[in-house]
């Protein structure tokens, strides 16, 4: 009686509409010039997806960059703290 599915693409066209969008572009621009658009489409939808690719992998690169840089300064930061700890003991057994 009631339809209760949810439409998971609500404002995408169904059947019948992509049927009559077919039938535009075909009377656009011809059968002929079809493949070559189709072709050309694939090569735009390639190009896309290895520039969204590379931008991922700066970013990671990026990423793992900063994660690196953060352990050097702690490390050095830990460093400078051992040496100025030591210099302090040092110098507290020369009074002494």
């Amino acid at each position: 009686m009631f339809d209760t599915a949810i439409p998971l693409f609500g404002a995408l066209p169904g059947g019948p509409e992509m049927l009559i969008i077919l039938l535009i572009i075909v009377l656009l621009f011809g059968a002929n010039k079809l493949p070559k658009l189709a072709r050309s489409t694939g090569q735009a939808m390639g190009e896309f997806k290895k520039g969204r690719e590379e931008i991922e992998d700066e970013l990671q690169q990026m990423e793992s960059s900063d994660d690196s840089t953060e352990s050097t300064t702690t490390t050095s930061t830990s460093s400078s703290t051992t040496s100025t700890q030591t210099n302090n003991e040092a110098t507290e057994q020369s009074s002494n």
